[in-house]
This record gives structure tokens, sequence and C-alpha cells, in this order.
């Protein structure tokens, strides 16, 4: 979906068309944008921009609250569209999905006219745009949904995957964040064609166990199926305060009560799917936006580790922070890519 809290907020509200807009928290609370259209791109405004930041961009920029429960609902009534065509649906988000319409009898079976179909359809009955990208495998068809947007999609077929990748931007591959490219860079490694040089002990080395995954996706090969299952990778709580704590015992004394909201959001989530725990990590956001995270291995959320783990990434800026955040991690080997995490 082409921003999709947005979109929907100015379906709601047609008075905003054309305007600026970005839904998020409050400036004076620091809320972050949480989604923006694409007149709100147009000054520099992005999604998990401190929306204090976003106002300075786009002075005209109107601001809405997340109505999360809205887009939800949305969100259904779109899911259903797909499943209309094809029963193998993969969930990415609320706004966003993979479909395997390998079986699928409609339009010849041609993905490209389903694709069409679907986009015209969400359209039709809710107003809303969407954009679409169609390959034969996840990674190339995820990078392939951006490259028209908005409201459009784009075709990579078997024959064109080698011609394709060659240019493609390794910032385009899962999991390469602003870490990881930045270290690529340094290698010289700046498209998919200079990574496909590389052999793949030379990635292991540079990279660990995602070196292998690099080598497969910089040639376009992914074979993951897309899955009905959906496994929660991790679960996490972060709070953003009005004002900097500004010293290591402040930061710690947060600790207990973000401790105890993510064991309430944990006994809940492993109601509905029990997974095994593999690491717990902390993010600190420091007052210069720098922001780093720090993990342990641990089967365990215990709050003396999280306890630990502040005092880690504390000492890495030694500053006011404006934001803190506990996390688990799953353990889950289906996963493709490895956490970026920034340091």
């Amino acid at each position: 979906m082409d921003c999709f809290y947005a979109a929907v907020e100015t379906r709601e509200n047609p008075s905003l068309k054309g305007k600026p807009v970005a839904v998020g928290g409050k400036p004076e609370t620091r809320g972050v944008v949480a989604a923006c259209n694409y007149e709100a791109r147009a000054f520099g405004v992005h999604s998990a921009m401190p929306m204090s930041q976003a106002v300075k961009k786009c002075p005209q920029l109107i601001m809405l609250g997340v109505n999360m429960v809205l887009y939800r609902e949305v969100s259904k009534k779109i899911q259903a569209i797909f499943r209309e065509y094809t029963s193998i649906v993969q969930p990415l988000s609320l706004d966003e999905a993979f479909l395997d319409v390998s079986d699928c009898k409609q339009c010849k079976g041609s993905a490209t006219l389903i694709a069409e179909k679907i986009r015209k359809q969400i359209k039709d009955e809710h107003n809303l745009n969407a954009s679409a990208g169609i390959a034969p495998n996840k990674f190339l068809a995820k990078i392939a949904s951006d490259w028209n947007k908005p409201n459009g999609q784009f075709v990579i077929t078997p024959n064109n995957i080698a011609r394709f990748v060659v240019d493609l931007p390794v910032k385009k591959i899962f999991g390469v964040g602003k870490v990881t490219n930045k270290k690529m860079q340094k290698l010289g490694i700046i498209t998919c064609a200079d990574l496909q040089k590389q052999s793949t002990q030379e990635l292991h080395n540079h990279f660990g166990k995602f070196g292998d995954q690099l080598y497969n996706l910089s040639r376009g090969i992914d074979n993951r199926p897309v899955s009905t299952n959906s496994i929660r990778k991790s679960l996490s709580i972060e709070d953003t305060f009005v004002h900097d704590r500004i010293t290591l015992q402040k930061c710690l004394n947060e600790i207990p009560r973000l401790y105890e909201s993510l064991i309430v959001r944990l006994e809940s989530s492993q109601k509905k799917q029990k997974l095994p725990i593999k690491a717990l990590y902390v993010k600190l956001r420091f007052n210069n936006f720098k922001t780093t995270t720090v993990q342990t291995t641990i089967s365990k959320p215990e709050e003396f580790a999280y306890q630990q783990l502040l005092t880690t990434a504390w000492n890495r800026g030694k500053r006011p922070v404006r934001l803190i955040g506990l996390g688990i991690q799953f353990d889950n080997k289906d996963i493709l890519v490895q956490l970026d995490l920034p340091i």
C-alpha cells in the first residue's frame, strides 16, 4: 500500500488531499513520524523521523494521531481481496504482503494481470492506491514493489534477473542496514555486481553467516516459500521521554517499569505462539539522535540482564538519553537475515 496510514486518513477526510500529511506522535512529546504522504516527502519528511524535525522541514505539515483500529480494519478488508486470488498469503505488516499466485487460474495465470486486477479492485472498493512487484521469488518481488511507486507495478521475469541485479545497490538487500552498508562501502562493494566478485569464503569472513545469504541474494536467488504461518521474530517495548534521562542511574530507574510492560506483552504473545527465547537486547537513543543496541544470548528475560545491557549501552555514549527500549529475540531458524543492529 502507498503511504497507508496517511492515505487512509486522507480518504476519511478528503480536505487533506494534496496537502502534506504525517501520522504519528506529537512534537512536544517527542513523537515520531509513523507514516507520511508524498506531499510531505517532497520536503524531506520520512517515517521514523522525529515529528519536531518534520515540522521544521515542512512548517505547513498536517499532523495526525495514529488510529490503529481504523488501519487494522482497512488492512483486513484489503487482505480479504488477496485471498480471492490465492490462499498463499504472507502478511508482513498491515500494509504489505507476499502472495504466491503460481497456481492461480484467474487472468489466465498471468501474475502481471493478477497484480493489475488486485490493485484496481483495491482502488475501486477502498479508494486507496497499491503498488506491486512481480518476480519469481520474494526477494526480487519485494524490491520490484518499490520500483514504480506510487500506484504502479514492476515485473522482473526469470530471463531478466541477471541483468536486473547486476546494478542493484547492495543497500536494497534485506538485512543490509546502515552499519553493514558502511562496511561494504569500505570494502568497495556498492552493487550486487561487486558482491558477485566475492567468493563465499570472503563473504563469510566479512559478514559471518549473512555472507552465505549475500552470495545468493546478489545473484537474485531466494528459495524461501511464501509462508502462511507467521512466526514472530522479536518482541520489544520502548519509551521516548519528554525529558532526557541525563545519568546512568536515571536510565536504570526506568528498567523496572519497562521490564514489567515487556513481560505482560511476552505472556500475551506466548499464549498465541510459544517460542523459545534466543537473546535479549537494549536500545538507547541519545540526545544527539545516535542509537546503540546491545544484546546478549540468554533464554530467559531477566531484569538484571537488561540492567547490565543498559549499562554497556550507556557507556558507549555517556550522554543524556531520549529513548530506552527493551527487547527479546526468539529462536527462529527460518529467519532469512540477521538483525543489522546499529552501533
